[in-house]
């Protein structure tokens, strides 16, 4: 009989958004949301908790409350535009239609992870929804198809066969071919931190930290003039600490991809949601987490999935290729863990990046 183990966390998902699970470090070890000095009402900072998008969410900013209002309607407008599982949805029409339009946000999203697509040659796809519902990743049906039915899919995977009509910045008309499906999960909650920071910068907040989920984006630095101290989850299952190390940002984005975020077990083999698009099987690279800090939410959400996918030397020749922000693409950082322990870093994060004291031990490369 088969014994199948189901990854923490994991939950039937009505809007399938990859998570992301960097996370906001505690409060002696310094939780943003109270990393703030003094007591005065000029360092006060509003927070706003909401349930959008299948995960809880986090907004803390120094300044007018009611733009924490206007936040929260706009991720959910973008939920409710942009879900998969919605027949509704821009895209859920598009998917049984197999065309339809998109409108403002999904258009800027379609365009950008469509390039990131093409930048790391299929490495990310969004057209690779059907196989993750055959998994049960999208559904908490968890099984292992066969080779016969992976083949099938696969087949019905190609993002350069997704027709899309740019009519403005605004609008953009998609088709695509009768067995595919698409999905901007992996994208989207990287585009909405980055578009609700500058909406808030627009408002003249000039410090903030946006928790999507543990999709950290970080407006400014802490009221009293310090960086952010986001910290990243630790991915060993012997873990030492639940916090792999720490960043110090300011006005960037954060974002992980890793194999323990969402998975199973049957008969003692592990299986996690991030899949490879050429073999429609979970990847299986060598990496186990993929941390990308930009400026462009939507590049780090896209990147951290893909490069996972590709693999540390993937990864590092895509890095000095594209890394510098001057070949297409917005600048970018790296942290990436190995499944033997090692840690790789990027020239640009390794002064802001530290291990936690549990992880001292561990082999850093820094890539130049």
């Amino acid at each position: 009989m088969n014994r199948i183990r189901i990854g923490i966390g994991i939950k039937k998902k009505k809007l399938r958004i990859e998570d992301k699970t960097i996370k906001i470090i505690p409060a002696v070890a310094c939780l943003v949301s109270l990393l703030i000095t003094g007591c005065g009402a000029k360092n006060k900072i509003n927070t706003s908790t909401i349930f959008a998008m299948d995960t809880v969410m986090q907004l803390e900013i120094q300044g007018d409350e009611e733009l924490l209002r206007e936040a929260e309607d706009h991720i959910r407008d973008i939920e409710s535009e942009l879900s998969v599982t919605s027949s509704d949805s821009e895209i859920g029409k598009i998917n049984s239609d197999k065309s339809g339009k998109l409108s403002k946000d999904g258009t800027k999203i379609l365009k950008e992870a469509l390039k990131i697509c093409d930048m790391t040659e299929g490495s990310l796809d969004i057209s690779v929804y059907p196989v993750l519902k055959e998994w049960g990743f999208t559904t908490g049906e968890y099984r292992v198809p066969t080779d016969d039915e992976l083949k099938e899919l696969v087949a019905n995977v190609g993002f350069n066969r997704i027709g899309a009509e740019y009519a403005s910045d605004e609008e953009c008309n998609v088709s695509i071919e009768d067995n595919m499906q698409i999905d901007l999960g992996s994208v989207v909650k990287g585009y909405t931190g980055s578009d609700v920071a500058a909406f808030f910068r627009e408002k003249g907040v000039t410090s903030g930290l946006i928790n999507l989920g543990g999709n950290v984006e970080c407006i400014g630095t802490k009221p009293d003039g310090k960086p952010w101290r986001v910290a990243v989850k630790s991915p060993f299952e012997d873990s030492k600490s639940d916090v792999l190390g720490v960043i110090e940002a300011s006005d960037t984005a954060v974002i992980t991809s890793g194999g323990y975020e969402r998975f199973f077990e049957e008969n003692g083999e592990k299986y996690w949601h991030i899949i490879d698009p050429k073999t429609g099987r979970p990847a299986k690279s060598g990496l186990i987490s993929v941390t990308v800090i930009g400026k462009n939410g939507t590049v780090c959400d896209g990147l951290s999935t893909a490069l996972f996918v590709m693999g540390k030397e993937g990864a590092e020749e895509f890095y000095k290729k594209y890394g510098s922000g001057e070949n297409g693409i917005d600048a970018f950082e790296l942290i990436m863990v190995s499944d033997d322990k090692k840690v790789y870093l990027t020239e640009g994060v390794n002064t802001i990046f530290s291990l936690a004291p549990e992880y001292s031990d561990l082999k850093v490369e820094v890539i130049g």
